[in-house]
């Protein structure tokens, strides 16, 4: 009796299991719960309940009609009331730059695209607030503002093809014959194409008006607005920011720039831009404190996802930009899925990154930074990314960006702009198609640190090189590279191999060479065959376990 009685419960209970099997999909509140640092979710801007149609106001949706005087009657007519939610309802609305209010959400409806014009002289030359810089107005901007919001399912569409350059390299011929057509001018040598001449001579005449010694104004700038390409969507020093569900494409530089905000929600946005898109990136956070970037989808023609910080006298904190949530998101395409950089002189940390997909990027991972512009990068997290067909490297870390690592290796003086990557933590990460697995290239003065590589599994062309690199460790890491060395180690200090996978094969697997390199740890059960010491000795280098 008792036999059947347990027999009976296994059966009920096997039934349940099948019945209600695991959940593997985590909700935002899960991601929350798990960072690895202290995390708290808020409540979505509270936005009074008054509606406010910008067809109220005289926007007509023709595609002709200049609206933004429109759409920003309805934008000031609804802050002066107290807030509410500006309607953009279906259709095609031309417009100028437009600037948000706080308590206000701008609501784009599922069939509504806004379309900045591409006349140039409609973005006026800006000082924004608190600001010694003058710039050209941004499509949608907003300045130390709370409660603000732009939601819906519509388009947002920046004309950034009217302002940006485009090299010759990254077009076929045909499209590069189709622009020519559209007119605009090219630099000498003819490989790239700017949409007007003052674009193009912009950069000098910024140079000679800096060298001029008079004090500037708005109207000095103007004969470089071509070229002094605005920001689509720059929100500055703003406190519960939400954007959901919109799309952004098309945009004149960076699609969505957060500078120094606090309690950002960015949830199910969608990015595309092309991806010959110069300085095309997708969502990039410069400072701020509490953001979240949940649920999206990227394609751009820089940096995907990027994490920026630079000092600033408003942030109240040694790091500017901390207490980051990324989730659940997808670049499709962009010079780095999650990328870090390039200036970071403001400090970073309290960085999560979990369940995301990097496809056809030309670097998964991407830390990034240079004298000069480099800061304290540390308490990153990474885990769950998987990427497939990365044109580059799956995993970089890069302290020479845009200089030459080969010319430059001599120490320099340790300055608080000197980058220092430290303190980061990689895992379950799966990479199918890559030219190089993981890339760390540290300064002589001040070496990338302490990161620890656990349960990866990547398929890659080239294996793994690290030069001035120090405490690095792998824990079940296997790369399967199509040439060897699978390592290669050059002024490298305190690097545990030991949970790193290499075949049994006893050609060259491990390169170690600098005078700098010691204390590497390697498997006793690695063929002697298989390293080599350049013109070191192995009893100063390497430690069998």
């Amino acid at each position: 009796m008792k036999y059947h009685l347990l027999l009976a419960c296994l059966i009920s209970i096997s039934a349940v299991g099948y019945a209600q099997p695991e959940v593997h999909e985590r909700t935002l509140a899960d991601y929350v719960h798990t960072a690895p640092f202290p995390f708290t979710l808020w409540e979505k801007p509270d936005i009074p309940n008054r509606i406010f149609n910008i067809v109220q106001f005289g926007a007509k949706p023709d595609g002709q009609t200049l609206n933004n005087k429109f759409i920003q009657q309805a934008i000031d007519t609804c802050a002066a009331a107290g807030g509410g939610v500006v309607v953009i309802p279906p259709g095609l609305w031309l417009t100028g730059p437009i600037e948000l209010r706080s308590h206000i959400e701008l609501h784009l409806d599922r069939g509504a695209m806004l379309l900045f014009t591409p006349d140039h002289s409609q973005y006026p030359i800006i000082q924004p607030p608190r600001s010694s810089s003058f710039v050209v107005a941004s499509p949608i901007s907003g300045y130390d503002l709370e409660d603000v919001a732009i939601t819906g399912e519509g388009i947002i569409d920046g004309s950034g093809d009217s302002w940006r350059p485009v090299k010759k390299e990254k077009l076929t011929a045909a499209q590069w014959k189709a622009l020519l057509q559209k007119g605009g001018v090219l630099v000498d040598n003819g490989k790239i194409w700017w949409p007007s001449a003052e674009a193009r001579d912009g950069e000098q005449y910024l140079k000679k008006l800096k060298q001029s010694g008079k004090k500037l104004t708005a109207a000095d700038f103007l004969p470089a607005r071509d070229y002094m390409r605005p920001y689509m969507v720059w929100l500055v020093r703003c406190k519960n920011v939400w954007i959901e569900g919109v799309t952004l494409k098309n945009s004149p530089k960076f699609a969505l720039y957060p500078n120094y905000c606090e309690q950002v929600m960015i949830k199910d946005v969608k990015v595309n831009n092309e991806w010959w898109a110069q300085n095309g990136d997708g969502i990039d956070i410069s400072g701020g404190k509490n953001i979240i970037i949940y649920r999206c989808t990227v394609n751009a023609g820089d940096d995907g996802i990027c994490m920026k910080s630079s000092p600033s006298r408003y942030a109240d904190s040694s790091a500017a930009l901390q207490q980051v949530l990324i989730a659940d998101c997808i670049v499709y395409h962009g010079h780095g899925g999650f990328v870090i950089g390039s200036n970071t002189d403001g400090g970073i940390r309290n960085v999560y990154v979990t369940n995301c997909n990097f496809i056809d990027t030309d670097t998964g991972i991407r830390i990034k930074s240079r004298r000069g512009s480099g800061g304290w990068v540390r308490d990153i997290y990474i885990d769950r990314i998987y990427m497939h067909n990365i044109a580059n490297e799956a995993v970089l870390f890069d302290t020479y960006y845009e200089q030459s690592s080969a010319s430059d290796t001599a120490a320099q003086p340790v300055t608080p702009e000197t980058p220092h990557f430290t303190d980061f933590h990689l895992s379950d990460i799966q990479v199918s198609g890559a030219a190089s697995a993981i890339v760390i290239r540290g300064l002589s003065e001040m070496p990338v640190e302490r990161i620890f590589f656990t349960d990866m599994h990547m398929q890659t062309d080239r294996g793994m090189q690290l030069d001035y690199a120090k405490d690095i460790a792998f824990r079940n890491v296997e790369i399967k590279p199509a040439t060897m060395p699978l390592v290669k180690l050059w002024n490298a200090n305190e690097i545990d191999l030991t949970g790193l996978t290499f075949s049994s094969q006893t050609s060259a697997q491990l390169i170690i060479s600098g005078p700098a390199s010691k204390r590497i740890r390697i498997p006793a059960r690695l063929p002697e065959g298989a390293v080599v010491l350049d013109h070191l000795e192995s009893k100063q280098v390497l430690i069998r376990e």
